[in-house]
């Protein structure tokens, strides 16, 4: 008796996949979810570091379906899935060999955490109807099937997240912060963005960074959000376009045929170029952007534009290179308009460019051609 008190012992099918990470299909009740799954929410630690990967609570979704399942004949087949700790056991009854090779039946032991242990499982998929369960009154009643795999490598369970909400978008500041932190291969779309978005990171924490602290991100605790003013997808955007097209300063530094990317030099570049943009700029640096457009969507791109053709005839090696960079800058000063003004040639107060596509391209053309005509 003392044995059934520390687990849950269930009859459970043991799915021939991948060699490293087993995968089980059994069911729980909803009370014995409760007690051995966790959801880890995306979120950052002290030093900056990113934990969990999980969405915030949609409340309105978590109460409709709490409000199916407080019903007396339901049916709930989709199944939550879960990252099952190592310390889960699996014993294999008798399964022929033709059997076998769609599953393998037996019982799976899952240990019931003591208190204040952590869970030996994670929510990857279902954490709205693992909400739900929660608040149903129900939920001793409840019979939910779960599908499950064993890893304690939080990068796999990442990227398993990532690819069962590939059908159904993830908000976008979420997955930017999610990608840098899954290492195995992803779908071309998303691996091109996964570069963009850990240098995204560097430039956020890296206390010599122009923009330490200054970009928004979804996982930030609410003291942090206040300093911050640059949404990240501004900057991941800005970050991709140089990379990605042949125009860009920093598509030189890839290897298409590797898929690697010379990461030192990038950094450099974009610390050397951001930080004169910083020091030519003072007055509009580090602002929200309702006070201030080199702070906004369209002014961290338009800038990015500038810094392809600015840092291709720059020699980073250089000791004059940070002086050389802001000589360069200081040639679009007059007609820059960050915090008051009209755009000379767009028509616009200084405040009404918007982070649009034909904004964004305008304002750049604007300060390309004038850089153009002043050099």
């Amino acid at each position: 008796m003392a044995r059934s008190k520390r687990v849950i012992r269930r009859r459970a099918l043991e799915v021939p996949q991948h060699e490293d990470h087993p995968l089980y299909m059994f069911t729980l009740s909803g009370e014995e979810l409760l007690k051995v799954a966790g959801i880890w929410h995306a979120e950052r630690d002290d030093d900056g570091n990113l934990e969990g990967y999980q969405r915030p609570e949609v409340k309105k979704h978590v109460k409709n379906i709490t409000k199916y399942l407080d019903e007396e004949q339901i049916i709930f087949p989709n199944p939550i899935i879960l990252a099952l700790s190592s310390k889960t056991a699996f014993k294999a009854g008798r399964t022929s060999k033709s059997e076998a090779a769609f599953g393998t039946a037996g019982y799976l032991e899952i240990p019931i955490p003591r208190n204040g242990q952590t869970k030996p499982a994670w929510v990857v998929d279902g954490q709205q109807r693992l909400m739900a369960i929660s608040k149903s009154r129900r939920v001793s009643e409840l019979v939910v099937p779960v599908n499950a795999f064993v890893t304690d490598d939080v990068s796999v369970q990442r990227e398993q997240f990532i690819r069962v909400n590939s059908s159904k978008p993830l908000p976008k500041g979420l997955l930017t912060e999610l990608l840098p932190h899954v290492e195995a291969d992803l779908p071309d779309d998303l691996s091109m963005r996964r570069l963009p978005s850990a240098l995204c990171d560097v430039l956020n924490q890296h206390t010599d960074s122009p923009f330490f602290g200054l970009i928004r991100r979804s996982t930030m605790c609410k003291a942090a959000k206040k300093r911050a003013v640059i949404r990240d997808t501004s900057v991941v955007r800005m970050l991709e376009s140089s990379l990605n097209s042949p125009t860009g300063c920093l598509f030189s530094h890839r290897n298409l045929a590797t898929n690697k990317a010379d990461i030192k030099a990038i950094q450099q570049t974009l610390m050397v170029y951001w930080t004169a943009v910083r020091d030519v700029f003072p007055d509009a640096w580090g602002l929200p952007p309702s006070e201030s457009r080199l702070m906004h969507g369209a002014g961290i791109r338009a800038m990015g534009r500038l810094m392809d053709e600015i840092m291709p005839t720059v020699e980073l090696s250089s000791d004059r290179a940070d002086a050389q960079v802001r000589r360069e800058l200081r040639r679009i000063e007059p007609v820059a308009r960050w915090t008051k003004g009209t755009w000379r040639g767009l028509g616009l107060r200084w405040n009404d460019v918007q982070n649009t596509p034909s904004h964004v391209k305008h304002l750049s053309d604007l300060l390309l051609r004038s850089y153009m005509d002043a050099a």
